[in-house]
């Protein structure tokens, strides 16, 4: 049963989809179902899982900024690794694990399903060592190369070599809830996240700030108490796909290693993790060219960063309710339908994305001043989401039309357009630097990237054929 309580129909990838009784078809909201209360209906578990996410990163940026500038600017280095990371995990990669599940059981193939689990669990280890080994060797490097210097360098190392020295528990995490979503369990994967989120603020804050009895760790401490929190999150789901409860079971018994399954699962994932990667190489550059004018405009920036991943999240939640939807509707033939559910997403995320923007840009202290209270952060951080806030609006257009992509299959235009973004700002910002350019004009740099990744974005989707042969489908 779907999300929506509508019996939903195998469908074998690479096959046209039975036709449903007309009875069913009249339930089916997916299909037939008016666009934008059905998508706004998928998309509410998705936003109580990622307005968790948010409630940490104001939480974390919150307790971090009263251990001082240095260790703030230090976070906003590390930021962007960390969003790499779990957005490839939970979001590039763990969209092809729940992909290649969700065909198996489509095709009513329990024991493939399970024999992909467990290749997608030694997936997500594999990553999670990739990350720990790369990040413990090369961190404190490329920290440097992003501009750290002294306290700011060391602090970030700090909580790096903790984070990522057990990056394997985030990957699996990511892993097993991309599992149960592969079934249509949404609801148990969003519960685990918001019991995470709450242990991670709790933990964060004692384990960084000091309470009681417990002493102060500052970066590391925080770093520790997310790890706590994750491995709470990973017992728990580990249990439930033991148990026998879920559709997919993790079976190792009868395990042997088949290279399709790997690939069933990498074909989709690998892809995917295009897109984040980009974005995080956007950022990284952006971030190492505004530390050359100090730690205060760092952190000031580190501060408007953390509110841009906040609003964008509510591009994720409609963007991932848009694909069910989109891919319905292209299996049914209806290419018209599946183009509406596309812009309808993209509107309802350029709009709510771009007013809460565009209000945080006439009230910026209303964010900044929850962070610091040195006078020189609080400007650049001000300064900052005035010039760039109502534009993160196209950076919502652009994530939402990227998921409704996925559904039609057709993901190469969105992901040429974070190439086209991060061109434009290796070059816009060498040659701002070649004219000795003020912070403010970088700061106006980033803000046409967002206008140019928008609009490239949606002219890809309008350009592209998004019917059956488009989608792989005969």
């Amino acid at each position: 049963m779907s999300e929506l309580g509508v019996a939903e129909i195998p469908v074998v990838e690479g096959e046209k989809p039975p036709l449903p009784r007309d009875r069913d078809r009249a339930k089916n909201p997916l299909l037939d179902g008016p666009i934008l209360p059905t998508l706004l209906k998928l998309a509410a578990p998705n936003v109580v899982a990622l307005t968790a996410g948010t409630c940490v990163a104001i939480a974390e940026t919150s307790y971090i900024g009263r251990l001082g500038v240095e260790p703030l600017a230090a976070m906003a280095l590390v930021f962007p690794l960390v969003i790499l990371m779990m957005t490839m995990g939970g979001g590039a990669m763990g969209g092809g694990i729940a992909s290649a599940i969700a065909r198996a059981l489509g095709a009513n193939d329990t024991e493939r399903a399970s024999a992909l689990a467990v290749h997608a669990l030694l997936i997500g280890v594999c990553f999670g060592l990739a990350f720990m080994l790369g990040m413990l060797i090369f961190g404190p490097n490329l920290f440097a190369t992003l501009g750290g210097r002294g306290r700011v360098l060391s602090e970030a190392i700090a909580y790096s070599q903790i984070f990522f020295g057990g990056a394997v528990i985030p990957w699996v995490l990511n892993t097993l809830a991309a599992l149960l979503r592969g079934t249509g369990n949404m609801k148990l994967p969003s519960i685990i996240i918001l019991n995470s989120a709450l242990l991670q603020m709790i933990l964060g804050g004692a384990l960084g700030l000091g309470i009681g009895p417990i002493p102060q760790f500052g970066m590391r401490g925080v770093a520790a108490g997310t790890l706590i929190a994750f491995s709470v999150g990973v017992a728990i789901m580990s249990w439930y796909l033991l148990s026998g409860r879920s559709r997919v079971k993790l079976n190792f018994k009868n395990f042997k290693f088949r290279r399709g399954m790997f690939y069933d699962i990498l074909k989709v994932g690998a892809v995917a993790c295009l897109s984040p990667l980009q974005v995080v190489l956007t950022i990284s550059f952006f971030t190492h060219m505004l530390a050359n004018f100090g730690t205060e405009v760092l952190a000031g920036y580190g501060i408007g960063a953390r509110l841009e991943f906040m609003l964008t999240s509510l591009a994720f939640a409609v963007g991932m309710a848009s694909v069910p939807m989109v891919g319905m509707s292209i299996g049914a033939g209806r290419v018209d339908r599946a183009r509406r559910v596309g812009w309808t997403a993209g509107a309802v995320s350029f709009v709510t994305v771009g007013a809460f923007g565009t209000f945080i840009a006439i009230f910026p202290g209303l964010w900044v001043n929850l962070f610091t209270d040195n006078p020189a952060v609080r400007a650049a951080g001000r300064e900052y989401l005035s010039t760039v806030a109502p534009l993160f609006a196209f950076i919502g257009l652009s994530i939402s039309l990227y998921f409704s992509s996925q559904g039609a299959a057709k993901v190469i235009g969105p992901v040429l357009g974070q190439t086209a973004r991060l061109a434009f700002i290796f070059a816009g910002g060498w040659w701002l630097t070649q004219r000795g350019a003020t912070s403010t004009q970088f700061f106006w740099l980033a803000a046409a990237s967002m206008i140019l990744l928008g609009l490239l974005v949606a002219a890809t989707v309008r350009l592209t054929s998004w019917g059956p042969k488009a989608a792989g489908l005969p």
